[in-house]
């Protein structure tokens, strides 16, 4: 294949998909030629307008719901569903057939994410898609809309980077690859999405970054986005007279978002409607999230608006005539995300847990805390040594209570609003007042909307040696679990150790020889493997074993069940054998076991159908 013209960047995002661009040939060092593609979409029944986004949303219509043609595409005649604008608006009024928050599903370690599920509320009689098919639906999309504007420059013939949060799992990085598989991608990068904001901070700083941040700053990465918080570490290091960027610490996987944060608003709503006398009933509740959700995006991207109208659909036959409406005002936007999302707290301020009722009903593992603040707290705090053995960092771990970050970039379509921006710098920096410490900069100027596309097209430019790159490899030291061999004691599993499979740091698509150690492995029937994870732990080499771990030093993953090939043995031997992990180039954690003596080879990945 000849080498790609473009460096292609997709934001595959909660809320909404972006698609950016890189003309590698018009390109030189830093200065980039980046375009972002407009996509044609359905904006209505028949109508089809191009936009810079495309709403991640799914509408899937009753069979007699629309005429023929209403759903048509410049290349498709006939669809059975629509993605974008259409399908939010329509969804919004009939929420029962809406597909909405797959990305959140599609890392759900606690549903089969190729099963039909979605919508997740819909009655029987409603045709429902798995997760990883809406996620399909959304990367074809972009690929067709490319192809339509670049006939000359097929998609798959380009190189094409997709990103994903920071905090996702190999398993959920495993999935976003398959989907782009099965949308007609060819081979495709995964990048976190907080690297991809940082590189479009660069790319449009064309240059003069390195007039903003120098030796010795941390960078925070805040992005929250409309499914979940990612919160990322990056410092500034000085090589042979040159600044470098590595990634040094990731949070953890934080499913709290714009989702939430208008649910809240619909909460509130009604609310101040049951006051008025008007109680809605949960079908109606959904359609208000819906709807709260367009007018949270209508007020935070337009700071002159002061009350956006909000109609709630009847339930009865009177479609129109019974249809409730009221609106949602700035202060009532204000003061639900604010105090509820980004309250003042204290550095120390742990997010707060509840005891969880023995049964619930199966939806997204949401975050039992909805305080931004206190989980960036707690991130800051648990990383406080993250930076103590890089060189040109002065700070000690012990001197601090939690790592200060010197300058802050925020991400994601929440944080476009200035109320919200300034009050989580400014608690930012009240935190490192108190500790003796230089308020921290903001390093702005990029479009919250589509930094991350941009960022992941740069990168595809950046990979081919121009440009900055940020330095980091995984953001997780991984381990496998190793049963005990002991006998039997009523009442007791044999205790476990953790072996070390991938350090801190390990680049993607790098191989780790393990030390010539022998373990066990069992053949022939059922057996489940355990991995962790850490983000902590940032000494543990290839083959560390360890005995004992605090509890929030590693973290399960999601464990997966197989049963290998016995290969001419008994069902149920164990067989002596060697390891050798690898990182692939989408993240995913393979181990492969090899028996002493022989030829065989039996493979082990994380599995990526979730566990229930």
């Amino acid at each position: 294949m000849s080498t790609p013209r473009y460096a292609i960047g997709i934001d595959l995002g909660t809320t909404h998909c972006a698609l950016s661009y890189v003309d590698v040939s018009a390109s030189d060092g830093e200065q980039a030629a980046q375009q972002v593609l407009a996509i044609p979409q359905l904006s209505g029944p028949g109508a089809v307008e191009a936009r810079p986004l495309l709403p991640s949303f799914l509408y899937l219509p009753h069979e007699s719901e629309l005429a023929p043609g209403d759903l048509a595409l410049p290349w498709a005649a006939s669809h059975d569903f629509a993605a974008g604008e259409f399908a939010r608006t329509r969804g919004a009024a009939t929420p029962i057939r809406l597909v909405a928050s797959a990305k959140s599903w599609l890392c759900h370690p606690g549903v089969d994410r190729r099963a039909a599920i979605l919508p997740a509320e819909a009655p029987p009689e409603v045709a429902r898609i798995s997760p990883l098919t809406a996620s399909i639906r959304y990367l074809s999309h972009l690929r067709e809309a490319w192809n339509a504007a670049h006939p000359d420059a097929p998609f798959a013939e380009q190189d094409v980077t997709v990103t994903i949060p920071a905090s996702f799992d190999p398993a959920a990085r495993e999935l976003t690859a398959e989907a782009a598989k099965a949308a007609g991608y060819g081979p495709i990068t995964l990048l976190e999405e907080p690297q991809a904001a940082l590189y479009s901070w660069i790319q449009h700083s064309a240059g003069a970054w390195r007039k903003e941040v120098r030796k010795g700053d941390i960078i925070l990465v805040v992005d929250v986005g409309g499914g979940t918080t990612d919160l990322s570490l990056i410092a500034v290091l000085e090589r042979d007279g040159n600044l470098e960027l590595h990634r040094v610490a990731v949070g953890e996987h934080i499913l709290l978002g714009g989702d939430n944060m208008d649910l809240a608003l619909a909460y509130g709503v009604a609310k101040k409607l049951a006051g008025q006398g008007t109680t809605l009933d949960p079908w109606q509740t959904r359609a208000l999230a819906h709807a709260c959700r367009v007018a949270k995006e209508t007020l935070l991207g337009d700071a002159s608006i002061d009350a956006v109208p909000v109609v709630v659909p009847s339930r009865g036959s009177r479609l129109i005539g019974g249809s409730i409406r009221t609106e949602v005002t700035r202060d009532e936007l204000t003061r639900s995300l604010l105090d509820g999302f980004f309250p003042e707290v204290a550095v120390s301020d742990a997010p707060v847990s509840r005891a969880r009722g023995g049964l619930t009903q199966l939806g997204l593992p949401y975050a039992q805390d909805a305080a931004i603040t206190r989980h960036l707290g707690a991130f800051l705090s648990r990383q406080r040594g993250a930076t103590a053995e890089l060189e040109g960092f002065a700070e000690a771990a012990g001197e601090a209570s939690f790592l200060h970050p010197t300058a802050v970039l925020f991400n994601g379509g929440v944080l476009k609003s200035g109320l919200i921006a300034e009050r989580l710098l400014g608690l930012i920096n009240r935190w490192l007042t108190a500790e003796g410490a230089a308020p921290a900069r903001l390093l702005g100027g990029t479009d919250l909307d589509l930094a991350v596309a941009r960022g992941a097209a740069y990168y595809g430019y950046v990979r081919r040696g121009r440009g900055v790159r940020i330095r980091g490899g995984t953001a997780q030291a991984y381990y496998v679990a190793v049963e005990s061999a002991m006998p039997a004691i009523p009442g007791m599993e044999p205790p476990v150790q953790a072996l070390c499979l991938a350090p801190f740091g390990m680049e993607e698509g790098s191989d780790a020889a393990l030390p010539p150690q022998q373990f066990g492995l069992v053949v022939g029937e059922p057996v489940r493997f355990r991995f962790f994870g850490s983000s902590v732990r940032r000494h543990d080499q290839v083959g560390t074993l360890l005995d004992f771990w605090a509890p929030d030093e590693l973290q399960e993953l999601e464990e997966i069940e197989a049963s290998l090939p016995a290969e001419g043995r008994r069902a149920g031997d164990i067989v002596p054998v060697h390891l050798h992990a690898r990182i692939t180039e989408t993240g995913t954690l393979q181990l492969e076991a090899l028996p002493v003596g022989g030829s065989e080879r039996w493979k082990v990945e994380f599995d990526v159908r979730g566990q229930a």
